[in-house]
């Protein structure tokens, strides 16, 4: 079986690994970076700071595809070309057009962090973990022109642990994405594939994190959901506590619910790059090694 692969960082490499495991022919890998870099730029970071991708890719001599866009003419001729049985997708913010989808015979596979239908989006590590989810997953799905939405190919389960941070849960779940996309591209080569179509009384759609959500509303949320709130930014993006004019970046490996109780929102000095912040319930939360945030350069309280 003939495999194209399009995405970015660890989703990609595991789906690389998975491919590798299964006995396929990678006839083709897009790196996202393509998208986000000049060649020159591309080359250099390639030579002084080789990711796990390029490492893979030379090692084991995979066709790296030099193109724009994964909608651009020059793409659709490369695909013909390579002629893969399949293509599959992890991590790729493109909307893909119809007759890019269309090209392969076995169709376009996206791979999807969580257990669709629920959480469609950009940011499923995020939104499972900020809404105290137990639960998460991979599905491996058919493409269709709308985000998230085509037949159900292949789908597992991980388990979100108490102080999990996305950082974690990603871990986990491009880990069983390896192995699922293995499973998947072997019982593909034998026709056991039967597509379910998704459950759309189920789905969930969470958009982009906007700003604001990076500054923790003591008012708004309970010491739970505070605490999984500062997990689930973690570690793609910082979240604040404002203390008078100042923000603090928190750290969610430093960050632990009390037994404690004060009203909701004050805000206790508890000592060096440390605070105590009762939370919408009235339970304390203490923040350890906080740092003072400025445009530029973060310093210590």
């Amino acid at each position: 079986m003939k495999v194209v692969i399009l995405g970015k960082d660890a989703m990609l490499a595991n789906l690389i690994r998975g491919a590798l495991l299964a006995n396929a022919e990678i006839v083709g890998v897009f790196r996202y970076e393509q998208l986000m870099y000049s060649p020159l730029r591309l080359f250099l970071h390639d030579f002084f700071y080789p990711s796990t991708v390029t490492t893979l890719i030379k090692n084991h001599n995979l066709y790296d595809i030099q193109c724009k866009s994964a909608n651009s003419e020059q793409f659709k001729k490369i695909i013909l070309k390579l002629n893969p049985d399949v293509i599959l997708v992890g991590t790729w913010r493109e909307k893909i057009k119809k007759e890019i989808i269309n090209l392969p015979p076995l169709g376009m596979i996206n791979v999807h962090p969580s257990l669709l239908p629920k959480y469609r989006g950009p940011n499923p590590y995020i939104q499972t973990i900020w809404h105290r989810e137990k639960k998460s997953g991979v599905t491996f799905h058919l493409m269709s022109e709308k985000f998230d939405e085509g037949a159900i190919l292949a789908q597992a389960k991980v388990d979100i642990l108490e102080g999990d941070t996305s950082k974690e849960l990603k871990n986990k779940t491009v880990f069983l994405a390896r192995i699922l996309c293995a499973e998947l591209l072997e019982k593909l080569k034998l026709g056991f594939v039967v597509p379910v179509a998704q459950d759309e009384s189920k789905a969930t759609y969470f958009g982009n994190v906007k700003p604001e959500d990076m500054t923790l509303d003591f008012l708004a949320e309970t010491a739970e959901e505070i605490y999984a709130h500062v997990r689930a930014f973690y570690p793609f993006l910082p979240t604040y506590i404002q203390y008078g004019k100042d923000f603090y970046i928190t750290n969610p490996y430093k960050t632990v619910i009390t037994n404690e109780s004060a009203a909701p929102g004050t805000i206790i000095t508890a000592g060096k790059n440390s605070l105590l912040v009762a939370a919408k319930d009235g339970i304390v939360i203490r923040f350890d090694e906080l740092q003072k945030y400025s445009r530029f350069k973060k310093f210590n309280i």
